[in-house]
């Protein structure tokens, strides 16, 4: 085995990078998000190419910032990426000068979440912030939506991370108006509609996540830097990784870093309203572009051990 894709979620893959930095093999990051990957865990093999829980938490809490949202409340899923999640969006919330008023942690896969949104409203902070994905993320919007909880001008939700597979569990009608950052919308191009055309083809109709689209992407890259080196051999095709820019579908000259990090832009996308889709699967609109140098942590900022001579 040369390489591994994708990762699972954020506990596993931060198992899976020191096995691959011991055994010197390429791990291609697209699903798991903890920056962790690319901080004090980082290792020379490893890549991460599609999102973090620092990008995410950037583009997300810096928006709401902007409309004077200042307090806030994390519900929080209990385990690795939930923690990066907040961790990563309380630091930008006090640094702006607004207050965390709290978190409660819930089980991974709860199917009753009701007494912590409760807690979450209780608090009376301004936004209620999702630090969870998945069926977490769906479920927390779903019986939040039943209790009538963050539906208010004083109090609202914000999901910290959400892909479009959620806002179709969902529904346009329940989801319309959440805001989001994703590093890949697949309506926002030409290129990015052939490869959702490809993609739904083969997947009975379901458009690509951000995270299907980042494994492709990693993939690719591995092979261009594969050929390019002339080898498989670990050292080798890293260094020619590193040395490529990122050129695909979704991505146009993004560097990769000392650190792993891929450093493409992130967009903040907003949910349609029912009457503003085209039809199936046409659920986001691009509101804003953050800059790659805008939505990734500082270098010198990770701790990363491989990148810090870069950073001196």
């Amino acid at each position: 085995m040369d390489a591994i894709a994708d990762g699972g979620n954020s506990a596993t893959a931060l198992a899976i990078q020191g096995l691959a930095r011991d055994k010197k093999r390429i791990f291609l990051i697209s699903g798991p998000g903890s920056s962790d990957l690319t901080g004090k865990q980082c290792s020379p093999y490893g890549f991460h190419f599609t999102y973090s829980t620092y990008a995410e938490a950037s583009a997300v809490t810096k928006a709401l910032l902007k409309q004077k949202d200042d307090s806030w409340f994390f519900l929080t899923a209990d385990y690795a990426f939930g923690h990066a999640l907040e961790r990563d969006a309380s630091n930008f919330v006090t640094k702006a000068g607004g207050k965390v008023l709290g978190a409660v942690r819930h089980p991974l896969g709860a199917s009753d979440l009701s007494s912590f949104l409760l807690q979450a409203q209780n608090s009376k902070a301004k936004v209620i912030a999702l630090a969870n994905a998945g069926g977490d993320t769906v479920n927390s919007l779903k019986q939040a939506s039943e209790f009538g909880i963050g539906r208010t001008a004083d109090q609202h939700i914000a999901a910290l991370l959400m892909l479009i597979t959620d806002v179709h569990s969902l529904g346009l009608q329940a989801a319309q108006g959440i805001i989001y950052a994703t590093s890949f919308s697949w309506t926002q191009s030409d290129a990015t509609r052939a490869f959702g055309k490809r993609f739904m083809a083969r997947r009975r109709g379901q458009a690509p996540t951000m995270i299907q689209a980042g494994v492709y992407s990693g993939v690719m890259h591995y092979l261009k830097a594969v050929q390019l080196a002339g080898t498989d051999d670990a050292d080798a095709v890293a260094a020619a990784m590193r040395k490529l820019p990122v050129n695909d579908f979704m991505t146009q000259n993004a560097r990769i870093r000392e650190d792993g990090q891929v450093l493409r832009n992130m967009f903040l996308v907003q949910v349609k309203a029912p009457n503003e889709s085209d039809g199936p699967w046409d659920y986001e609109k691009v509101i804003a572009t953050v800059p790659s140098d805008e939505a990734w942590r500082p270098l010198e900022e990770g701790g990363c051990d491989i990148a810090m001579g870069a950073t001196r």
